[in-house]
């Protein structure tokens, strides 16, 4: 049995199946509709997929949260009184706060626990690159690695972490300060897709655009043919807003196109699909670089 627990928070987008059967633990994030907080549970206990999206689409807005550093506090410690050690693997910091938030918590239960070893790393990834770093991670785990040698196999690993996306409604971008409101106008008006992905910093950026939807799905691909490492040997991971057909169709274009055998496939969860809404399409790898 491993001497330590692997911690993440909901912006990593896995399945809940997958998230128990690997012991990863995860701290929801949250989003407010109406006036009504919502945490974002990894099986949509509190609020499902389809209803999310289905709100969004109808015009509703989501408000995110992050986590405090009073949940991490609470989340951590009862992980170190069952005498474990604790690998953090958070959400982006350049996009939330959530990974500030876990790094004041693990300082001061460091302090109050001195035998106990807490690491934190920030993945500067977001949804299912998050996801894959915390799914590799937890892999490593499986096979007996310890846990600094799994952080350092993260910390590794994140540079090469390609995360790819395109979106359908440029206007979630535009209310997220991502785009101005010229460009989510004319862009939509033109049938303009926006190629995306964040980069070394974890930053989202900008990398190019695409005429309609076809065409910015085969970006995907092409983007991936131009830095994909041993395809036929890694796990690939998709993340979808409720697009479930788009996201079938550029696996299909990966396995035929590119090698790939093994993909997973699952919803954007309401925290991240807040800032990139209905009919995101995500694509998540190791390359030779970002």
């Amino acid at each position: 049995m491993k001497d330590f627990c692997i911690l993440t928070d909901s912006s990593c987008d896995l399945p809940a199946k997958a998230a128990g059967e690997l012991e990863i633990s995860v701290v929801p994030l949250s989003v407010l509709i109406d006036g009504k907080s919502y945490s974002n549970y990894l099986d949509g206990r509190e609020i499902g997929f389809e209803e999310y999206y289905a709100l969004l689409r109808s015009g509703k807005s989501a408000v995110t949260s992050s986590v405090n550093v009073s949940q991490f506090l609470t989340i951590m410690e009862e992980m170190l009184l069952r005498g474990k050690n604790i690998l953090y693997l958070g959400f982006s910091s350049a996009l939330s706060g959530t990974y500030d938030a876990a790094s004041l918590a693990a300082k001061e239960l460091a302090l109050k626990y001195p035998e106990r070893k807490i690491r934190t790393i920030d993945t500067l990834s977001a949804s299912l690159g998050q996801g894959l770093l915390v799914y590799l991670a937890a892999r490593q785990a499986e096979a007996g690695k310890t846990m600094d040698e799994v952080a350092d196999f993260v910390v590794k690993t994140r540079s090469h972490l390609c995360q790819w996306f395109t979106v359908d409604d440029l206007d979630f971008l535009h209310r997220g300060g991502r785009v101005s409101k010229a460009t989510a106008v004319v862009g939509g008006a033109l049938g303009i897709r926006p190629i995306l992905h964040v980069d070394n910093g974890g930053r989202l950026t900008k990398a190019g655009v695409a005429r309609g939807r076809k065409a910015s799905i085969q970006a995907l691909v092409e983007k991936m043919k131009a830095s994909v490492s041993d395809p036929q040997d890694q796990t690939v991971f998709i993340s979808h807003g409720d697009c479930i057909g788009d996201a079938e169709s550029l696996a299909r274009m990966i396995r035929d196109e590119v090698g790939v055998k093994t993909i997973f496939i699952n919803y954007i969860g309401p925290v991240n699909g807040a800032h990139s809404g209905p009919g995101t399409l995500c694509l998540f790898f190791v390359g030779a670089e970002r």
